[in-house]
């Protein structure tokens, strides 16, 4: 069977949690691994997705630790979205507190 793996950088500006694992992570960037094999039998070469990882280096007690923590791409969308609505009504509420330029 022949796999290959490709990696990506996500990066989240506010804590964020994963499904299936407890606790916020931090914001920052993370390294995203995916994994797919080779279907066989085709007539073109096309792979399949198999898993996507994410690396979690750890902090304060845990320096020096990384964890690579089995994620699908669907979970990671939807944080990746949530971090995006979080950060656009984070914006949006300060232009709204912004202070008036001029007071008479």
């Amino acid at each position: 069977m022949n796999m290959r793996s490709s990696r990506l950088m996500v990066t989240f500006a506010n804590p964020f949690a994963l499904a299936g694992y407890p606790g916020e992570l931090l914001p920052g960037d993370y390294e995203v691994v995916v994994e797919e094999e080779l279907l066989q039998g085709l007539s073109f070469e096309a792979y399949r997705r198999v898993a996507t990882y994410m690396l979690v280096h750890g902090r304060r007690g845990r320096v020096g630790r990384t964890e690579l923590r089995l994620i699908t791409q669907n979970d990671l969308d939807e944080a990746l979205s949530r971090d995006r609505a979080i950060a656009k009504d984070g914006t949006d509420s300060e232009a709204a507190l912004s202070p008036q330029e001029d007071q008479q």
